[in-house]
């Protein structure tokens, strides 16, 4: 197993408040800290298959001076089964090397004018892509919006938005309350990525830095994800701008 050198991306998140009429943006940006474990080659002494494969015809890795080729032919399913002892990928041909990667789709998440008497609400999107790397989880670091020395009031128990009631908090999910936003995550036709138990539960928000807020438990193709934001305020929140930085980071688990 080896360990991947963090890539780092953007990692700042602003939010603007005037109370009784302001706005309020959210920039996200992420890190990217991935374990990397390398599939080995099933082989003995006398043989070693590059790439295993079962079915009724293919070439891996067909060179001359002039040419290199990967085919396969008549293909009759594709997909991933697997057990505790074993994993079979069923479909063409692919490169056996494991990927973890990640990309923030959407950054700025406006949240315009707000009032005690309204709760604001926002999202932004990311996306992980994971191949033969068995699993990985999401956390999420960094303070509330803060402006001098007054921050946003986090949700550190998961619950229902209160307007009037100094709050920030997160979900992952679809909500019809206070208002009809976000989405639940989006697997496609091959992932398994799914929202941590805190942050799972439509209409109800939280935010605790440092928590998982997504995980797969094995290999999960591509998963888009959806960052839903609440705030609230109360007559007494102080006006300003605030400012955090936030950053997302996405780790491998073998």
């Amino acid at each position: 197993m080896q360990l991947a050198k963090p890539t780092v991306f953007l990692n700042n998140m602003s939010m603007h408040k005037r109370l009784l009429g302001g706005t309020i943006v959210a920039i996200i940006g992420c890190v990217l800290w991935a374990s990397v474990a390398y599939a080995v080659d099933p082989k003995s002494s006398n043989y070693q298959f590059n790439e295993s494969s079962i079915g009724t015809g293919g070439l891996y890795g067909a060179t001359s001076t002039s040419y290199q080729a990967t085919s396969s032919t008549t293909d009759i399913a594709v997909g991933t089964t697997s057990s505790g002892n074993y994993k079979v990928v069923a479909g063409t041909q692919t490169p056996h090397d494991p990927s973890l990667s990640f990309s923030v789709n959407s950054t700025v998440a406006p949240f315009g004018q707000f009032a005690p008497s309204t709760t604001q609400t926002a999202t932004t999107t990311f996306s992980v892509s994971n191949y033969t790397t068995y699993g990985y989880a999401v956390q999420v670091y960094g303070p509330t919006p803060t402006m001098g020395s007054h921050s946003l009031t986090n949700m550190s128990v998961t619950g229902l938005s209160q307007k009037g009631v100094e709050q920030f908090g997160i979900n992952l999910v679809a909500n019809t309350l206070p208002v009809s936003f976000g989405t639940n995550p989006d697997n496609g036709q091959f992932g398994f990525g799914s929202v941590a138990a805190n942050y799972n539960t439509p209409n109800n928000y939280r935010y605790v830095s440092g928590e998982t807020v997504a995980q797969a438990s094995k290999d999960s193709g591509i998963t888009n994800y959806t960052i839903s934001y609440i705030v609230n305020v109360t007559a007494l929140t102080a006006g300003g701008t605030y400012t955090a930085n936030q950053t997302i980071v996405v780790t491998g688990t073998y």
